[in-house]
């Protein structure tokens, strides 16, 4: 079995490369936690792009309704079911975008440009934040970074900095336990293989 190396830190001459930007507007998704609100700029630490302090805030959000349920559900690797108490806290939104915003594209050959490989969004939590840190502190300040899904690579995903927040506009919310979304809920389930508990 060969032993992948940790991913490098950010090189010293980050602020000096060029930036592979994406310009991206209109609709994202995301589930969340209801106590939270839709537009919430999470600084826990906790999750793969939030600041490694508390130094700015992160939004999650998914180009489509799998990338916001399998970001949302699909943390553990081989864990396939979701509990019905998740989902009665839990409300989908859409948030709309009012201008493109800029964001950092590590979907592709940009990551080679700033001496990165796809273990940011897949290995250690820890280097993605530092990673985030040196993005975020980069002079052409992006808005935030594009990244593919952990558990499926075909689903973009955004982790929005707060610099974006006068940007976002709630379009709309429903709790996902709502009878509306039981057949779309039952399409995620089935296209993930997830049951319901």
């Amino acid at each position: 079995m060969v032993d992948i190396a940790p991913h490098p830190e950010p090189p010293w001459d980050l602020p000096k490369r060029r930036l592979p930007l994406v310009h991206r507007g209109g609709e994202w998704l995301r589930i969340h936690n209801i106590k939270r609100g839709p537009i919430y700029f999470g600084r826990s630490g906790a999750n793969r792009f939030d600041a490694p302090g508390d130094e700015y805030g992160v939004l999650y959000v998914g180009a489509t309704c799998e990338a916001a349920f399998i970001e949302t559900f699909g943390h553990a690797t081989g864990v396939n079911f979701v509990q019905q108490s998740e989902l009665d806290v839990r409300a989908i939104s859409v948030i709309g975008i009012t201008r493109d915003l800029a964001l950092v594209d590590l979907t592709g050959h940009g990551l080679a440009r700033i001496g990165a490989d796809e273990r940011i969004c897949s290995g250690s939590q820890i280097t993605g934040r530092l990673w985030s840190a040196a993005l975020y502190e980069h002079p052409s300040k992006p808005d935030g970074l594009l990244y593919r899904a952990r558990h499926d690579p075909s689903q973009l995903c955004a982790a929005l900095f707060d610099r974006t927040q006068s940007n976002l506009v709630l379009k709309s919310t429903a709790p996902l336990s709502e009878p509306a979304f039981a057949d779309q809920l039952l399409g995620l389930l089935h296209r993930y293989n997830f049951g319901l508990v």
